[in-house]
């Protein structure tokens, strides 16, 4: 056994997919290989990937894989053997096909493979050698590269035209010190390789595979290992951060981009005209990191300073024409910033958003002047159910849109809101409406931060209520991964707007209001019941990532889904019921209860006649229901959840004596019905927080 090593050499790949390339094209390699019993089901392997190369160096690979037995399936045995058991001819061509005379009959075996028999052919099969395999792992392992988008080009000297996401130029295949011989994209494997484009000594002749990372370390000038860069250059910019008294915000996303774009990493410092921290500094953020893949630093107090880190790709003793390239650069970026800036201070969001008359939102919805005609109106309801400012809300939804026509956002399209933000208040608005311009976006993604101000709250729970509303009413719902207006994520902005503020609002009423500000005109096919399903599906997987059980889940929401920010508290409280001693009665009877009810139709027949009793149990039952009604609906409505509980428990005595003694289903009829109203209020009584009977504990018990 020994080292292998297989390196592909490309121009550059694409960064953003560098890392899934480098993986894929590993584990495609091994995965057949382990197939093909070249090497264990635990061997150790290492992948590479730089701007121009993927690569994998594997431990422990054998030369010729294993000798094994293989079974052929042939033939039904009626048509490979007469009755009495000689061969047919059948089955003697069959066997002279595959290079075997008549006494390889003796190797057949007969099985059923559950309909009906058949002859199998046992054989030896003898092992491949590597070239074979690997020949055969690389070709599976290129067809399944997640390739974002393929190149068609002309390799040289071959005629025949090559997909792939970039023109290959070199495949490197060794087994030990040994050429592997295969062919890929054109290409015949050898052992030379390259290295850093203007840094390494030329071409690199690779002496064994196990020498392939220190030999591109050493001559090549580069580091091919992924993660290795990547630390290499997170500790670079610590450094470089600490040296300077500044701070780096964490950005893992612009870390792995700029680990794909270089394979010499060196950090250095540069810096920028202060001038243009007057800029506001998302602008001077966003286009640093964007157009440059440079990481700002901030002082102790958060701001920008005017101080930046960038990566190069070469390491140089003396690096000041790549830091003055790159400062020079940076200028014209950022005055283009300061121009968009100065240029849209001075037109007031006002006069931007009339001319949202003229931005098509949908073909069937009308413009986005139409839609912040809705939302003024929506936001201004919702905010009088908060108990809010509606007139600043009713401002706040009127320049909601209007910087999407400035330049900066036009520019810079995540910096919608923002911008927004930063216009409202260099043009007088209020603090609370200029930051409802911003906040009414969040939560943009997950874990992001949600609205903090009610202004801001209404005018966003009225945006995505108007987005999903509208979308479902022309017909464009979300099914299987298509999701083309982010519905999904706009009903999770809903669900924890509502729950984690949280906020006092009826979610089918706040639909229904939504759907009354679209046009009759319009002939949109809104069914709130489907689009308040819709948030529920996401609500009860939002509370699954919480970690609370599916009955307990629906057991709340059969009996309000309406107030999802009193569903986690009630959720609590179930929790703390469920580890008393009373539970399992209770939910028990109350299974026992829905069922009787269900089955004579009287769920909603609570009618009870006290002279109608017979029993002292029914009257002892109604008594207590009666003592317990103000008490439990008291502890509802100041939220005292588990108290509700703890008082419900003390009915349990009466419970059981009721159905030990009662004939639910008397023969006299008055009675009957007396008895289904008594079980009627004790089922209304026992599901005011939530409905019992869907717990797993009553169907276990």
């Amino acid at each position: 056994m020994a080292t292998l090593l297989v390196e592909l050499l490309t121009e550059e790949l694409p960064p953003k997919a560098l890392k899934k390339l480098g993986s894929s094209f590993g584990t495609g390699i091994v995965s057949s290989l382990q197939k093909q019993n070249f090497v264990s089901n635990d061997v150790r392997y290492s992948t590479f990937a730089t701007p121009r190369r993927l690569a994998i160096v594997i431990d422990d690979v054998l030369a010729v894989s294993p000798e094994d037995k293989v079974q052929q399936k042939l033939m039904p045995k009626h048509v490979g053997f007469s009755n009495s058991g000689e061969p047919s001819e059948a089955l003697l061509k069959k066997l002279k096909s595959i290079g075997l005379d008549e006494s390889s009959v003796e190797k057949t075996t007969i099985k059923n493979d559950g309909k009906m028999e058949f002859i199998y052919l046992s054989q030896k099969r003898a092992g491949v050698t590597i070239a074979e395999g690997l020949q055969k792992a690389i070709d599976i392992s290129l067809s399944k590269l997640p390739i974002p988008k393929v190149m068609t080009y002309q390799p040289q000297d071959n005629q025949e035209s090559v997909n792939f996401v970039r023109p290959a130029h070199r495949l490197v295949a060794l087994l030990g010190n040994t050429v592997v011989d295969i062919q890929a994209l054109g290409l015949s494997s050898g052992n030379m390789s390259l290295g850093h484009r203007f840094q390494s000594k030329g071409e690199i002749t690779i002496q064994s595979a196990n020498l392939y990372e220190s030999a591109l370390e050493e001559s090549g000038q580069i580091i091919p290992d992924y993660n290795k860069r990547k630390a290499i250059i997170e500790d670079q910019l610590k450094q470089k951060a600490n040296q300077l008294g500044l701070e780096l915000q964490d950005d893992e996303d612009l870390l792995n981009e700029v680990t794909s774009l270089v394979e010499s990493p060196t950090v250095y410092v540069a810096q920028f005209d202060k001038q243009f921290l007057s800029i506001p500094e998302e602008c001077l953020v966003l286009t640093m990191k964007t157009n440059q893949k440079y990481f700002p630093l901030f002082d102790k107090n958060g701001d920008l300073a005017e101080m930046f880190l960038l990566v190069s790709n070469m390491r140089l003793d003396d690096p000041s024409n790549i830091i003055k390239g790159n400062e020079k650069v940076i200028r014209p970026r950022l005055a283009d910033a300061q121009f968009f800036y100065q240029g849209d201070i001075r037109t007031p969001l006002i006069d931007l958003a009339k001319k949202l008359k003229d931005v098509i939102y949908h073909n069937r919805l009308g413009s986005q002047l139409d839609r912040v005609t809705r939302l003024r109106s929506l936001s201004a309801q919702i905010a009088d159910r908060m108990g809010t400012d509606n007139a600043k809300v009713s401002r706040a939804a009127e320049l909601c849109k209007a910087d999407l026509l400035s330049g900066m956002v036009g520019e810079f399209p995540t910096l919608q809101g923002t911008m927004g933000r930063y216009y409202a208040l260099a043009q007088g608005e209020s603090s609370d409406v200029a930051d409802a311009l911003e906040q009414y976006y969040q939560p943009r993604f997950a874990n992001d931060h949600i609205p903090t101000s009610k202004v801001a709250t209404a005018l966003a729970l009225a945006d995505k209520l108007d987005v999903i509303v509208g979308i479902f009413g022309v017909g464009l719902i979300p099914s299987g991964e298509k999701d083309p207006f982010a519905l999904r994520r706009q009903a999770i902005g809903i669900i924890r707007i509502l729950t984690e503020h949280p906020v006092e609002l009826n979610l089918l009423e706040v639909i229904s209001l939504t759907a009354e500000k679209f046009p009759q005109e319009l002939e949109l096919n809104i069914d709130e019941s489907k689009i308040k399903s819709f948030i529920i599906d996401r609500f009860k997987g939002y509370l699954k990532d919480k970690g609370y059980s599916v009955d307990k889940i629906e057991a709340i929401l059969a009996t309000d889904s309406n107030h999802l920010h009193l569903v986690q508290p009630r959720l609590a409280a179930i929790d703390e019921f469920l580890k008393t001693d009373d539970a399992i009665a209770l939910a028990t009877a109350n299974k026992r209860i829905k069922n009787i009810l269900k089955k004579n139709n009287a769920d909603n027949h609570d009618r009870v006649e006290a002279r109608l009793f017979s029993t002292e149990e029914e009257e002892s039952l109604y008594k207590k229901i009666q003592t317990l009604m103000p008490k439990v609906a008291k502890a509802i409505d100041q939220m005292r959840y588990s108290d509700a509980l703890k008082t419900l428990s003390t009915v349990r005595n009466e419970v059981d004596f009721f159905f030990e003694e009662v004939m639910v289903m008397s023969d006299d009829p008055a009675e009957r019905a007396n008895r289904l109203g008594l079980l009627s209020q004790l089922s209304a009584l026992l599901n005011c927080v939530g409905d019992l009977s869907e717990l797993s504990i009553a169907v276990t018990n």
